[in-house]
């Protein structure tokens, strides 16, 4: 389960998640799955309901085990893998946490700059005090932005 070990040839892991409900017992959600080719996967579970569920190879276990949310892994032939249908909700994010970080980054920079934000009316003089044009930190913004979009690596050189 740390992907050191590969899975045996042509056997997968079936990707499960069960929600904490007392009164709905162990509901699971197929999430997706990981295969020696694609060993790790992040899976958005804020969309999903609870109590709506499917077929698990995980039979009945602990009823103490309803209280807590819980991960299965069911090791599958790859072809009986490939036949499953994952709930909808649970996209696999296809951004990595880097991009998704920075791209908050640049949100939270840009939007804190422009609550300061004043017309050259509004400014009062203050010779101790340095203003930047909201236009230069949008240009960086943009240009921030399409640089991500063309190489997510270019601030590495």
């Amino acid at each position: 389960m740390l992907g050191t070990v590969p899975f045996p040839a042509g056997m997968g892991g079936a990707v499960y998640f069960s929600f904490p409900d007392a009164s709905a017992g162990q509901v699971w959600q197929l999430l997706g799955f990981i295969t020696n080719e694609k060993p790790s996967a992040i899976f958005k579970i804020s969309g999903l309901k609870a109590g709506v569920g499917g077929e698990h190879p995980f039979g009945m276990m602990v009823p103490q085990a309803a209280l807590m949310a819980q991960v299965g892994v069911s090791i599958e032939a790859l072809d009986q893998l490939a036949q499953q249908m994952p709930v909808c909700n649970a996209n696999v994010s296809t951004v990595d946490s880097f991009t998704q970080f920075t791209q908050k980054m640049l949100d939270s920079l840009y939007n804190y700059s422009s609550s300061y934000a004043v017309t050259q009316a509004q400014m009062s003089p203050n010779p101790t005090e340095t203003f930047i044009p909201a236009s230069s930190i949008l240009r960086w913004y943009e240009n921030f932005q399409r640089r991500m979009a063309q190489n997510p690596g270019f601030w590495k050189t």
